[in-house]
C-alpha cells in the first residue's frame, strides 16, 4: 500500500522523508525527533494518517509514548520537555482518528481509552494543561466526523463525566474544547437520549452548564458561552428536560445579562438564545 501515490503534489524526496520518518518512531534513539517533525507535517500530508496506521509497529510506538508517563501523572511529576514529547505523539493520534478511511479502525482499537487517564489528571501546571487540553483534541476530532458510532463508542466510555470536570474547573481553552464534546454528543439523538434517559445524568450535565454560566458571567468568554447556549438549546429538543429547564435555567438567561453581553457581537448566539427562551416560554 503507498498511500501517498497519487499526492501529486508531493515530491519523491518528500515522500522519502516522511516514509524515512515514520520507520524512524520504531526505533526508540530517533522517536523523539521523529515525532517532532511529523506532528508540523501533518496538516501538509493528507494521507498521514494511514501511512502511520498500516505501518509496521508505529501505533504500537505511539501507544508506548502514551503508557509510558502513566507513572509520572499520579503524584504530578510531568515536566515540560514530557509532556511536549507525548503530545506530539497525540497530534499523530488526533490525526489518525479524523482521517475518514482510519477513524473507524481508530475507535475499534479502543484506542482512546489510552487518552482517558490523562483527562482524569488535575494538577493546574502547564504541563499537564497542555496534556488534557492536547487529549481532549483527539476526541474533539473524532465528534467532529458526525458519526453516531462515534458517539455510541463514547457513551459506552467515561466521556462525559470527564469532560464535565473539565468544564467545570479547566482552563478555558481546555473548558471549550471540552464544552463542543459534549454539545456534539448532545447534538446526535443517541447522545440527546442518554443523556436525558435519567434524571440524574440530566442534572449532571445541566448543574455543570448552570456554574459555568456563573463564572461566564463574572469571566466572559464569548467563544465558551456559544457552546454552552448550544447544550442547553439542544437539551430543550428532549420533552423531559425540557420541563426541567423551565424551573432550572439560570437566572441570567433571563435576566438580559447574556443578551446584553451578546448584543452586536454575535447573532448566531444572540439567536440561539433567543430560541432558547421561546422554547422554555
Amino acid at each position: 500500500m503507498n498511500p501517498l501515490k497519487h499526492d501529486t503534489n508531493s515530491t519523491e524526496a518528500e515522500k522519502q522523508a516522511i516514509y524515512q520518518l515514520v520507520l524512524d518512531l520504531t526505533q526508540a534513539d530517533k522517536r523523539e525527533a521523529a515525532l517532532l517533525e511529523l506532528s508540523k507535517k501533518r496538516e501538509h500530508v493528507p494521507d498521514l494518517a494511514p501511512i502511520l496506521w498500516y505501518s509496521f509497529g508505529t501505533i504500537a510506538a505511539l501507544i508506548s509514548e502514551i503508557v509510558s508517563i502513566y507513572p509520572l501523572l499520579s503524584p504530578p511529576k510531568l515536566k515540560a520537555n514530557q509532556s511536549n514529547r507525548v503530545c506530539n505523539a497525540l497530534a499523530l493520534l488526533q490525526c489518525v482518528a479524523s482521517h475518514r478511511d482510519t477513524r473507524t479502525l481508530f475507535l475499534n482499537a479502543h484506542i482512546p481509552l489510552f487518552l482517558y487517564p490523562f483527562l482524569n489528571t488535575v494538577s493546574k501546571t502547564r504541563p499537564f494543561e497542555f496534556l488534557r487540553l492536547t487529549s481532549l483534541g483527539v476526541i474533539g476530532a473524532l465528534v467532529k466526523m458526525d458519526d453516531s458510532d462515534v458517539i455510541n463508542f463514547l457513551l459506552s466510555t467515561e466521556i462525559i463525566p470527564l469532560c464535565l470536570r473539565i468544564m467545570e474547573t479547566g482552563a478555558e481553552l481546555a473548558k471549550t474544547v471540552a464544552t463542543f464534546i459534549v454539545q456534539k454528543i448532545l447534538l446526535d439523538d443517541l447522545g440527546l437520549n442518554y443523556i436525558c434517559a435519567t434524571a440524574e445524568r440530566f442534572y449532571a450535565v445541566s448543574s455543570v452548564l448552570s456554574r459555568m454560566v456563573q463564572q461566564i458571567v463574572s469571566r466572559p468568554s464569548q467563544r465558551l458561552l456559544k457552546h454552552v447556549i448550544r447544550c442547553y438549546l439542544r437539551l430543550a429538543d428532549n420533552p423531559r428536560a425540557r420541563e426541567a429547564l423551565r424551573t432550572c435555567l439560570p437566572e441570567p438567561f433571563r435576566d438580559h445579562t447574556l443578551i446584553n453581553f451578546l448584543k452586536d457581537q454575535d447573532p448566531t448566539t444572540t439567536r440561539w438564545l433567543t430560541q432558547l427562551l421561546h422554547d422554555l416560554g
